[in-house]
């Protein structure tokens, strides 16, 4: 654990420094978020999140490397380097996105690239949990469903970044639900504790630490895509290079609950259920318009939070609170099904919905009863 936690504070440390000059490279060179209708902020804001974002991963990975027990797993050495070099690749696409804005097929095929890379070093989903039994993949199965999935992870991320702080928070909330997740489950289990899912996702926590002081409303930089798609495509690769570290036969034979056994599929669903909800939304919504999936609007459930009433750190907040209590619910409720856990997670689920929905509620009953006595 030690270890990890070096791990964190080098990511978060490296990412706060390099975040200030950054944004000076993204005034430098024009790399600015103007104000656009659909846009909830003001003032021109320099991008560029993602260049510190990025330079903070390698460190970790770097420091990682070096440490007498991390470094001496090769799995986690190989798995950290491919999904570094991907990862490098999607933020670069996302840097000139920021600064040219690329068209849609541009990005997608930037993505793709990124997933390609992770796939051929290996990093790819080996198995499906089913009902009455583990479904092995094969290549090209492996290969379709892994960057399927990378590519809805990244894609949701970028449409969530929306008000300050939103995504990074989202983000760091389920990078911290899937490390308990992992190192929790090994720890029980007598499994090895050094996965490169653990490793990705603390790295993950800690640059999103780094970079929120930076983000946080009133934002002084934006991630832009850069770090948008970063973040994606790290939460997509840690939890599926989990299930090439983890065998499932053993985990439904060491007493764990069944929900447990499915987590490393479940869990990135969890964690991303805020991001994944808004996509298909997003998708169905613009589809009945007959637009493509891609073209904004200003209808995205941060938006929504806005028009319910909330101010802007209010809203990012509930977001937050509503992101951790699905991910670490769904974590604990798994790992210890006891019912004191489970009534803990719903009671903490009415409070959520009472602080998002309360006020409109309030209000509209306010009105009737003023009509009623009119």
């Amino acid at each position: 654990m030690r270890e990890y936690l070096l791990v964190l504070l080098v990511a978060a440390g490296v990412t706060y420094l390099l975040s200030n000059l950054a944004r000076r490279l993204a005034f430098r060179f024009n790399a600015v978020a103007l104000v656009r209708d659909r846009d909830v902020h003001t003032r021109p804001i320099p991008y560029f999140g993602g260049i510190s974002m990025c330079l903070g991963l390698a460190a970790a990975f770097l420091v990682s490397g070096q440490l007498p027990w991390l470094g001496g797993f090769e799995s986690v050495r190989h798995d950290a380097q491919a999904i570094l070099l991907a990862g490098t690749l999607i933020c670069a696409v996302g840097v000139v996105d920021d600064l040219l804005e690329l068209n849609a097929i541009a990005k997608i095929a930037g993505q793709l690239l990124a997933a390609g890379v992770v796939v051929m070093n290996g990093v790819k989903l080996y198995w499906i949990p089913l009902p009455d039994a583990i479904l092995s993949l094969d290549d090209g199965a492996s290969i379709a469903i892994t960057v399927v999935l990378i590519f809805v992870a990244v894609n949701a991320i970028n449409l969530i970044d929306g008000l300050d702080g939103l995504a990074a928070g989202v983000v760091a909330i389920g990078s911290g639900a899937f490390f308990l997740y992992a190192y929790l489950l090994a720890y029980e289990q007598e499994l090895v504790r050094a996965t490169p899912a653990s490793l990705v996702t603390v790295a993950t926590l800690g640059i999103c630490l780094g970079f929120l002081p930076y983000n946080v409303h009133p934002a002084r930089m934006f991630m832009g895509d850069s770090g948008a798609m970063l973040l994606g495509f790290l939460m997509a690769t840690s939890s599926i290079s989990l299930t090439g570290q983890l065998d499932p036969s053993r985990l439904q034979t060491a007493g764990v609950s069944v929900l447990a056994t499915y987590l490393p599929i479940l869990l990135p669903f969890a964690v991303l259920a805020f991001p994944l909800l808004d996509l298909t939304m997003a998708y169905v919504r613009r589809t009945l318009r007959g637009q493509m999936w891609y073209q904004a609007d200003k209808q995205h459930l941060h938006h929504r939070m806005l028009n319910l009433g909330h101010p802007h750190r209010q809203a990012v907040a509930l977001l937050w609170l509503w992101s951790a209590l699905v991910a670490f619910g769904v974590v604990l409720v798994a790992l210890y099904p006891q019912p004191g856990v489970i009534a803990g997670f719903v009671a903490g689920l009415v409070v959520a919905a009472g602080l998002t929905w309360g006020r409109r509620v309030w209000t509209v009953l306010t009105r009737r009863t003023k009509v009623d006595h009119g």
